[in-house]
């Protein structure tokens, strides 16, 4: 992502009698309060991605008061609710077409070149539909995303058109329509998005219950950091393919067709900036499973990794488990390696991240998530999990590429390892340890 590409989310505080009040019948004064803060929170959760990949956020906020103070009042009532780090703005207008101007317009005035504007109202609207809608503005002028009721949910710009505002007849069932008649007016090229529902009415809420009741069931989120993994991605996606769980590709700016592939497979593919503690993060942010597995985009998970997972955080104490090692390739030197990642994995519970790091979600978060460091961030993932509980070794192997050994040589890559964990130890710079890691790796 761009620093000159912004994301405008519009929203309004929770206050009873003025949030979502077409659901008030259904819900309540209370109720649809209530709702409004749990969809803004849920859209703010996938805004959090883009915004970790160097996007501009604002929140732009209507008002619950109709005094002089009412911005200073909101402002402080929101940062309470959502925490002082996100950029507010008060909406300015008196219907919704001249507030999409203004918080459109000066978006552009601070230097902008692509501007996307959302509600908070769809829970289907995840990062990467968001980060779709960006990717859609380098060819086309105008990208809509269409609401099952006549609506958008999303419109983005790459420079300010007041006329697509204007004349609209807001809360219709005609806005799109009316919207992209008025492109097609003034000669613009307009890119659609997928459809999806807006929860606006009772008969909406089924949407919400939905997704609600899907995310009760106990589940496993896979986790795949990537840069350049075009060789090794599509067979390690297809193998997932037959379990029931969420998988998670995290992008860190390949520049190969790493992208295209897992895309082409259909699983749920996200950007973030590079770094694998950070990728993981980002995907861990979006992953809906109770039970959270790192995968290395180069390994092969047991065919019963979904039931041994679950078997392995059941046992009293375990707070974490992976997986044996076994590394691909015939030089004997590998069995003797694998021997000693069980050795270590099981006397001294320090498994690696190429043996599948696994642990619940309500865990990962307790934590703070993975270290943001170049280097080593499994390891010290692991140092604090064993603070709180056992980290188990489930009963299978996880296959992984022997490319490193086999580039390296067998006794220089484990030199290079044991030097990089020495070095951390006695705490070296972590810049120096990627330089010590990966220097060679590159020659």
């Amino acid at each position: 992502m761009s620093s000159t590409d912004r994301l405008i989310v519009f929203t309004r505080y929770p206050q009873p009698g003025q949030a979502k009040t077409r659901l008030i019948p259904a819900l309540g004064a209370e109720g649809a309060a209530n709702f409004q803060r749990q969809m803004t929170e849920h859209t703010l959760r996938q805004v959090q991605i883009l915004q970790s990949a160097g996007i501009s956020v604002e929140i732009w906020f209507a008002s619950t008061q109709s005094d002089s103070q009412s911005n200073g009042i909101d402002r402080s009532l929101m940062q309470d609710w959502l925490s002082s780090t996100w950029v507010y703005q008060a909406q300015q207008g008196e219907d919704l077409g001249e507030r999409l101007i203004h918080a459109i317009q000066a978006a552009f005035d601070a230097g902008m070149q692509r501007v996307v504007t959302i509600g908070t109202d769809c829970p289907d609207l995840d990062a990467a539909r968001m980060q779709q809608a960006f990717e859609q503005l380098q060819q086309a002028d105008v990208v809509l995303g269409p609401a099952t009721d006549g609506g958008y949910y999303l419109i983005g710009l790459k420079q300010p058109i007041p006329q697509l505002f204007t004349g609209i007849t807001w809360g219709s069932a005609s806005v799109l329509q009316q919207t992209i008649a008025i492109t097609e007016q003034l000669g613009l090229t307009v890119a659609l998005l997928d459809a999806l529902t807006d929860i606006d009415r009772p008969e909406d809420l089924a949407v919400w219950e939905a997704m609600q009741q899907s995310q009760k069931r106990p589940r496993i989120s896979v986790v795949i950091p990537v840069l350049n993994e075009e060789a090794s991605i599509e067979a390690v996606l297809t193998a997932l393919q037959k379990f029931d769980v969420e998988v998670i590709v995290v992008d860190g700016g390949s520049g190969d067709r790493t992208l295209e592939r897992a895309k082409a497979i259909g699983v749920n593919v996200l950007q973030s900036a590079a770094g694998r503690a950070m990728q993981m993060n980002a995907g861990a942010a979006v992953a809906q499973g109770e039970i959270l597995l790192f995968l290395h985009a180069d390994t092969q998970l047991p065919d019963r990794f979904v039931e041994l997972v679950q078997q392995t955080l059941n046992q009293p104490n375990v707070i974490a488990g992976a997986f044996d090692l076994k590394i691909a390739g015939q030089q004997p030197g590998l069995r003797w390696i694998e021997q000693g990642v069980k050795w270590r994995s099981r006397w001294l519970q320090m498994p690696y991240g190429d043996q599948a790091l696994f642990l619940r979600a309500k865990t990962f978060q307790q934590l703070g998530g993975f270290a943001e460091l170049p280097i080593m961030e499994d390891f010290e993932l692991v140092q604090r999990l064993k603070k709180l509980g056992m980290i188990a070794i489930a009963p299978a192997e996880v296959i992984t590429s022997g490319r490193r050994w086999q580039r390296l040589g067998v006794l220089r890559t484990t030199v290079i390892n044991q030097l990089v964990i020495l070095a951390y130890w006695f705490k070296i710079s972590p810049r120096y340890l990627t330089k010590l890691y990966h220097g060679v790796k590159k020659k």
